[in-house]
């Protein structure tokens, strides 16, 4: 379980980026987080990660905090991040050697877990070029896999369908059903409203650093769409 508990975190002192927010995501949950643009999204999946600090609050996940135990929950955890920012002078194989050796993955299982998703995604055949001649949208699925091949058991994405073609983000969709079937937690950032209506189970919408509706997707549409929701507390 990952419980977010009174984060608060500002860049400048004056302005909370995120404010007093407490969220917990529980095993399975496949969890969307929206907001408008600067609303605090990147900013709490980075804190989540470690790979920014806050200023007050709590981040723990399966009873590991992020502050005083972080070597322990990134073993359990994979981010990926809006934009995919890799070793562009590193083949796409290499890339997923270094983070199998990384989290200990053994040769068996990363060779079995990278066939698997390199074909899923169809770069299987251009996995030995250098990933500098990668498009975005192949890096962004080299990246996915390198987050899937060590099995995390809580996956935390900002926007993952962006630079995906419509395969890949169905491909994604039914890996991320199939991982929460399994008992992996997931929270990811999107703009696009009507992928968390349809594919999550909850929901949180913040606006301006703060967590302004959060639970179960259907209770907080209720007989509207999540557009209609997010559009109404946008305009308050």
């Amino acid at each position: 379980m990952l419980i977010i508990d009174h984060v608060t975190k500002s860049y400048d002192g004056k302005k909370n980026a995120c404010d007093n927010v407490s969220l917990t995501i529980e095993p399975g949950d496949l969890y969307g987080f929206v907001g408008h643009n600067g609303a605090g999204k990147t900013t709490l999946l980075k804190s989540i990660s470690g790979i920014i600090d806050f200023d007050s609050g709590e981040i723990t996940f399966q009873g590991f905090s992020i502050k005083k135990e972080p070597l322990k929950l990134k073993e359990l955890i994979a981010y990926i991040p809006d934009n995919p920012d890799i070793y562009e002078s590193l083949t796409g194989i290499q890339y997923l050697e270094f983070i199998a050796d990384v989290f200990k993955i053994s040769i068996i299982d990363r060779q079995q877990l990278v066939e698997k998703y390199a074909g899923l995604f169809e770069i299987l055949n251009v996995l030995n070029n250098p990933i500098s001649s990668y498009s975005h949208g192949m890096k962004q699925k080299l990246v996915i896999i390198s987050a899937l091949i060590h099995k995390p058991k809580l996956l935390l994405l900002d926007e993952p369908f962006v630079g995906l073609d419509p395969k890949a983000s169905f491909q994604l969709k039914e890996i991320f059903k199939d991982m929460c079937a399994k008992g992996t937690a997931i929270f990811f950032s999107t703009h696009v409203l009507e992928v968390v209506e349809k594919l999550c189970n909850k929901v949180a919408i913040i606006k301006q650093g703060k967590i302004v509706a959060s639970g179960n997707t259907q209770d907080i549409i209720q007989n509207k769409s999540l557009e209609h929701i997010f559009m109404e507390i946008q305009s308050e």
